[in-house]
């Protein structure tokens, strides 16, 4: 079977750094055929080193733009990797031209927004035959050393307690911060949304649905004046089969490091820079690395490139599963703002 033939929507950091090395990781399964983004010179600095792609932006003067680019036949799939407020609007444009579509997370700025998109998705395109796929992009949940985690928790019996820790502290000057939508974000809980949602991800997939999140108790704040609207959430969330834990997140801390912490009836599982131990009741412990394992975007552009060519989307990257990511920020930042109410996360 030939490789299929797609474009990158977006000419990003993220762009450059990860979904060009992933898809050229696959020869066998991707081919790269166009590059669009808003203007030529930024699509050609992504398509530098790269042939055989065409550019596409709304300032071509050969009216090569977004439309145009969504009627190759030769391009049947689109990842989309654009600012959180445009992303939705490039989606719709992408399925109802028939196209493929794996978008980067979040998959929008709030639950109404991708609660309308999904909606739309399943009853105007995904009834139809040979109906385009949705994919979210959400890298967490093809990291090895996390599903490696998540099939040992899934060995020790009802889960107790977790903790989630990811700290980070968001600098002026880094490549991130200075990306323009990012410094000013026009969305909730700026860096939090942007990035958090990762750690939800990749704390859901410990848990797993025996032991979903229900409710949350939430505190918010802004530490740092340079990553508004606010930067640190210390999160309560109870869980579906009684039990809770705890969700601490934060881009404006001091402290530095993450450690994801699943206490189960038989033992303890711990995921940490790549690292997953697990300590059961009778003493013993298992250490294991993953150093190759990256930061998982080769992972998911595989799998969704195998899961193109079977016809079965892979579930892991179900826009549902993102929607539920989002659902317990938003009602965490919701908390916060009325002091640590608790909401439910429906």
């Amino acid at each position: 079977m030939a490789p299929l033939g797609i474009a990158i929507i977006g000419s990003g950091i993220f762009a450059k750094e990860e979904h060009l090395p992933a898809i050229q990781a696959v020869p066998d399964l991707l081919s790269l055929k166009a590059i669009y983004s808003r203007s030529t010179k930024s699509a050609s600095s992504l398509a530098e080193g790269v042939s055989g792609a065409d550019l596409y932006s709304e300032d071509s003067s050969e009216g090569k733009n977004y439309e145009a680019l969504l009627k190759r036949d030769d391009v049947v799939g689109v990842i989309i990797a654009l600012p959180i407020l445009n992303q939705p609007d490039y989606i719709r444009k992408a399925l109802t031209a028939g196209k493929h579509v794996f978008a980067e997370k979040p998959i929008a700025k709030d639950v109404a927004t991708a609660t309308d998109l999904l909606n739309w998705y399943n009853t105007t395109i995904k009834s139809k035959p040979n109906a385009p796929t949705f994919g979210i992009a959400e890298n967490f949940r093809f990291l090895e050393s996390f599903i490696h985690a998540s099939q040992e928790v899934a060995k020790l019996g009802r889960i107790l307690e977790f903790r989630t820790r990811v700290s980070n502290n968001v600098q002026p000057g880094g490549k991130y911060f200075e990306t323009a939508w990012r410094k000013k974000p026009e969305y909730q809980g700026g860096f939090l949304l942007d990035g958090g949602v990762h750690f939800i991800a990749a704390t859901r997939l410990l848990l797993g649905e025996a032991a979903a999140p229900v409710k949350t108790a939430a505190f918010t704040a802004q530490l740092r004046e340079h990553l508004p609207p606010v930067d640190t959430l210390n999160a309560t969330l109870q869980l579906v089969n009684g039990s809770s834990g705890t969700m601490m997140l934060s881009f404006g801390t001091t402290f530095s490091g993450s450690e994801y912490a699943v206490a189960a009836e038989k033992g303890v599982v711990t995921v940490s820079r790549g690292k997953v131990t697990v300590k059961t009741e009778d003493g013993k412990e298992d250490v294991q690395d993953f150093p190759d394992e990256g930061n998982g975007v080769k992972q998911e552009v595989k799998a969704w490139a195998e899961a193109l060519a079977a016809g079965k989307p892979n579930p892991a990257q179900a826009p549902e599963e993102a929607l539920k990511d989002l659902i317990v920020l938003e009602k965490s930042l919701r908390s916060g703002e009325q002091g640590g109410t608790p909401f439910e996360l429906k």
